[in-house]
């Protein structure tokens, strides 16, 4: 299964992908500070595939497992 990161995931076009990611079997990281964003865009995502992660990714992170793809919004 293709993992794929989903930086401003809770966006308004970052849930979309998100959802299509999903419905395409990826496993999905979303990543977002909500600063411009709502959890209520991904609310409705009820996955064992979808993570959440809060954070400000002027900051590093560190993911421990692998990723396929990244995208960066």
């Amino acid at each position: 299964m293709p993992s794929a990161v989903v930086t401003g995931g809770a966006g308004f076009l970052g849930s979309h992908l998100c959802d299509y990611l999903l419905a395409r079997d990826h496993r999905v990281i979303c990543v977002d500070n909500l600063v411009t964003s709502s959890l209520r865009n991904i609310e409705h995502i009820r996955d064992e595939r979808f993570r959440f992660v809060s954070h400000d990714l002027t900051e590093h992170l560190e993911l421990d497992e692998p990723v396929d793809v990244v995208f960066h919004f």
